[in-house]
């Protein structure tokens, strides 16, 4: 077991931890918006189920995010739980230079709600709450309308892309 301030330095440290995180997969969404007639988007791998009743999820917003600002002041946002054909698209939508919407097929929801063309599901989702969580924003977003679609999901584990390969029982 490695204790976190063993490290000798700060970035020695965070890069540790992080690897140590990345040994958990998770799948990967996307939170879009249009936002004054543009699209405004992010991708996340911190994505999670909280509740059925009332429907919320989590996600978790780096505090030095540009685009969460932005974004959080849409009316609804989409969640697209991006399928096993989206790595690039992954990766598009967490550039911090690149054109993140250039090439993409995006369908509009209600209230201004965008969503990614393929993806597993949809969330049409509205901001409930945001809470400090040390670097990060720990927001519950409260779901209005889903929709489950065809393709797996993709997952993002140790710092790469794969998909999910059924297991067959019997």
């Amino acid at each position: 077991m490695v204790a976190v301030d063993d490290a000798p330095d700060a970035a020695t440290a965070h890069r540790a931890l992080r690897d140590a995180f990345g040994r958990f997969p998770s799948g990967v969404v996307s939170a879009c918006a249009r936002v004054d007639g543009s699209p405004v988007g992010m991708a996340m791998s911190s994505f999670t189920s909280v509740s059925l009743d009332p429907p919320l999820v989590l996600v978790c917003v780096d505090r030095a995010s540009s685009t969460w600002p932005t974004l959080v002041g849409a009316e609804r946002l989409g969640i697209s739980v991006l399928g096993e054909a989206h790595d690039r698209t992954a990766r598009q939508l967490a550039s911090r230079t690149a054109d993140r919407f250039a090439g993409l097929s995006l369908v509009d929801g209600d209230g201004g709600a965008l969503f990614v063309e393929g993806a597993a599901a949809w969330l049409e989702c509205s901001v409930e709450q945001e809470l400090p969580g040390g670097d990060h924003l720990v927001v519950l977003l409260r779901v209005h309308a889903h929709r489950v679609l065809e393709p797996g999901p993709l997952v993002f584990h140790a710092s790469t892309f794969s998909t999910v390969a059924p297991t067959l029982v019997g």
